[in-house]
């Protein structure tokens, strides 16, 4: 991208739009509950005699910030200036953890040491990558009031200024009684511009008001009342998420809900006429009467095979603050948290997810952009395991809402969605001699950053028909005024045993409409064509 970036009118995902966040380098005050991890590596050849059990000979202690310590890590990673709030033991743990904070760039000025009180630690014992058990050292007695006066103090103070407020609530209970009464208590005007709860019960946070909320399943199901397991198939949790958002937002007191589901993605929820108009940058924190709501974004994890990875809700929690604190649409917001999600969980450990690594996983160009023959293998590969192929294709030259919007509806009819991009030369012969704005690769590198797209191809004819041919797509994609009946296509993919999907057509976003409106701001006349047939 050439100049500086508008980050308010970012749509998707790109190498230069991660590296306009940390610059950006917002100020982000963190009040949580601070845990210092333990990973002990160790062999095992031989069992007790004292109880059946191996006997573990640790050759390696490795120690990382752990709890809301882990979030502040990541914000950092992320560029973010970072001010944190919590309580530690004057101990061994609490002087490791606040050396490692100190580390990474984290202001600790506000880090309450209590003396005689032991620092949160959870260890974990592993041989061969397996955790054969961990060992938590907690506190059974709640901190002392007077402590708790100093860390309402000490969030207070490192909130005054900052441009997002992120609570991180493991249910200690530290934060929801003296902390939670100051943050409530204290003047507008001090209160930062965005405020942001991530906690295992937020029942107690609605008095809060915060903006934006980020329950995981569980937590969602305990809030709402329903159950949203693991074990319930992705159409049914999904469902069940979408059924409850009014009751999520009334009860959680917030302006939006990002409902996390793990290998399900996340959903964003709103209340109905809140965002209306503008949705990416208005937020109602309602009045506490029930209210209709809605479903405005859906991602999607990329898959990742199973690993001891802990702490991804740390790294999501951290990139979407980071992102609104930027200026950062909510919805590519939560893109971008997804992508960090999907970054640590495919790492050992309690891991961070910083700009050079969100960096590197949305300049997957090369990775998602494939050519017909492995593509069409990889297809193969996702009909055996079961899995429902979405093919939809267009320019998506600048990329913008009704895009997005379209790609999410797309992604909902099946398993597996695949974009394929006219390429340069076809862009030019539709739109005319200016365009594309974007060349392929660029395209193709936004596209393929977006988590409801899973491959991308490009093709060079006319029609996507040769395409349609080879790939066989189950479900067709396209977004227009028209019907099935109108598309040459409709019989290449009746042909191949799939079916043509006509999808809703976003009014007054296009990306012609857009140009146009470009050049007429610098006095140049405008030239292209329009959209012409549902081609984005």
């Amino acid at each position: 991208m050439a100049g500086p970036i508008d980050l308010g009118q970012v749509r998707g995902l790109s190498p230069e739009v991660v590296r306009a966040l940390r610059d950006a380098a917002p100020v982000v005050s963190v009040v949580g509950d601070l845990v210092l991890d333990g990973w002990w590596q160790g062999t095992t050849e031989r069992m007790t005699r004292e109880a059946p059990v191996p006997v573990v000979e640790v050759a390696d202690r490795r120690f990382v910030p752990g709890g809301a310590a882990n979030t502040a890590v990541n914000l950092a990673a992320l560029g973010a200036r970072v001010r944190l709030a919590g309580i530690v033991g004057d101990d061994e743990a609490g002087r490791r953890l606040t050396e490692l904070l100190a580390s990474h760039g984290v202001d600790t000025t506000g880090v309450v040491r209590v003396r005689g009180r032991a620092t949160v630690a959870k260890n974990r014992v592993l041989v061969d990558d397996q955790v054969l058990i961990r060992l938590d050292d907690v506190e059974s007695e709640p901190a002392p009031a007077a402590s708790l006066a100093l860390l309402a103090e000490a969030a207070l103070a490192q909130a005054h200024g900052a441009d997002a407020e992120l609570v991180c609530d493991y249910a200690s209970g530290c934060l929801t009684g003296l902390v939670l009464d100051a943050l409530v208590a204290r003047p507008a005007a001090d209160r930062p511009p965005l405020v942001v709860v991530d906690a295992h019960d937020l029942a107690p946070w609605a008095r809060l008001r915060p903006d934006l909320v980020t329950p995981n399943a569980g937590e969602s199901g305990a809030l709402a009342g329903i159950a949203i397991g693991d074990s319930l198939p992705t159409d049914v949790r999904v469902e069940r998420v979408e059924a409850a958002a009014s009751s999520l937002l009334e009860r959680s007191g917030a302006g939006a809900v990002v409902a996390t589901l793990d290998h399900d993605g996340s959903m964003l929820l709103v209340h109905g006429g809140a965002t209306a108009g503008q949705p990416d940058v208005a937020l109602d924190r309602g009045d506490g009467s029930p209210q209709e709501a809605r479903v405005q974004h859906r991602t999607w994890a990329r898959r990742a095979r199973e690993r001891q990875a802990s702490g991804a809700g740390d790294s999501f929690v951290a990139a979407l603050t980071v992102g609104r604190a930027a200026g950062l649409p909510l919805t590519t917001s939560v893109d971008l948290a997804q992508a960090a999600a999907d970054v640590v969980v495919r790492r050992f450990g309690t891991s961070v997810c910083s700009t050079d690594d969100l960096v590197g996983h949305v300049d997957r160009t090369g990775d998602l952009m494939l050519g017909l023959d492995e593509l069409a293998r990889r297809l193969d590969e996702e009909r055996a395991a079961g899995r429902r192929v979405v093919l939809t294709n267009g320019c998506f030259d600048v990329l913008h809402r009704g895009h997005t919007t379209y790609l999410t509806q797309a992604k909902q009819l099946g398993d597996v969605l695949v974009v394929a991009l006219n390429d340069d030369d076809s862009t030019r012969r539709l739109k005319g001699p200016g365009r594309p704005i974007n060349a392929l690769a660029d395209r193709a590198g936004v596209l393929s950053a977006l988590s409801c797209v899973d491959y991308v191809t490009s093709f060079a004819t006319d029609t996507p028909i040769p395409l349609i041919r080879r790939v066989r797509p189950d479900l067709y994609a396209k977004g227009g005024d028209y019907t099935p009946q109108m598309l040459e296509e409709t019989a290449s993919v009746v042909e191949g045993g799939g079916e043509v999907r006509i999808l809703d057509y976003v009014a007054d976003h296009s990306t012609t409409g857009i140009v146009d409106r470009i050049r007429q701001s610098h006095g140049a006349g405008a030239d292209g064509d329009g959209p012409g047939r549902g081609r984005a």
